[in-house]
């Protein structure tokens, strides 16, 4: 990828945090890496934990040949208008907003900026991202391999058309959410038949793990690994049963659906007048 390019983080929660994290694991050095944090207690924190230097967005943007922005999509406001006057041309924007297109940091950042729209998701902080990436109007290859190579020190990376992230993010951004959302049912289901919670959440916790792996490395396809687990007249085909018969399918198409309209309001929300 040639030299090690200087990284600005604007936003240091968790998502910022384990970026910074996969970063100096991946290999960069934190003179390498600088971040920006409103809270004086959490920038000091992740100093000492990391080595690397809390700045001003001014700063960052004036030091950094990358600005990756990882704010919650509600502050990008004020921050774009901290950045547009200190920001080079030269500089590359990765925004990680949830629902905010290219568009936007190119219409108010300077003329021709390279942005990278990039939509991970929490496993990021266990070295487990699912991040899809998509270039905007004026990011050219070398700036899409160089963000593909960059999120690669935090999971797994795919480009998609930026058309299709509203989608992704439904799916995989808010796709954590669900799977939480079933193993917190069913280590329920577990205590009313009688297991304690602790047991249970053993349990279904290594069972998810699992299946997961199962999913990651024989290349089945999910229906032929769970065909494999339904025996005909046996326990899990009653439970298949139930599970048809209250719609759970169709209440994650709708709700998957749902997440996707919400992303592109998001979106919206942010269009000129």
């Amino acid at each position: 990828m040639g030299a090690m390019k200087t990284i600005g983080v604007l936003g240091a929660g968790k998502i910022g945090e384990a970026l910074l994290s996969g970063l100096l694991h991946g290999g960069y050095s934190p003179d390498d890496l600088v971040f920006t944090e409103r809270y004086p207690e959490r920038a000091a924190e992740l100093t000492k934990r990391y080595g690397v230097r809390a700045v001003d967005v001014r700063t960052a943007a004036e030091w950094a040949d990358v600005l990756v922005v990882a704010v919650k999509p509600q502050d990008i406001e004020p921050l774009l208008d901290e950045l547009a006057p200190a920001i080079s041309h030269h500089t590359l924007v990765v925004t990680l907003c949830a629902g905010l297109p290219t568009a936007l940091f190119e219409r108010r950042l300077p003329e021709g900026t390279s942005v990278v729209r990039v939509m991970p998701n929490t496993p990021m902080l266990v070295g487990q991202a699912m991040s899809a990436i998509s270039p905007g109007q004026h990011a050219v290859p070398a700036d899409l391999a160089f963000v593909e190579e960059l999120m690669s020190h935090v999971g797994k990376v795919v480009r998609v058309p930026e058309s299709q992230q509203d989608a992704v993010t439904a799916l995989s951004g808010s796709g954590p959410a669900y799977f939480f959302y079933l193993v917190e049912a069913m280590i329920d289901a577990g205590i009313l038949l009688g297991l304690p919670r602790a047991v249970a959440a053993q349990l279904i916790i290594q069972s998810a793990v699992g299946a997961a792996t199962m999913l990651a490395e024989s290349g089945e396809h999910p229906v032929t690994l769970r065909e494999a687990v339904t025996s005909p007249g046996g326990t899990t085909i009653s439970a298949i049963k139930e599970l048809e018969k209250h719609g759970v399918r169709a209440a994650l198409l709708s709700a998957i659906e749902a997440a996707r309209d919400r992303s592109v309001e998001l979106g919206r929300a942010h269009q000129p007048e």
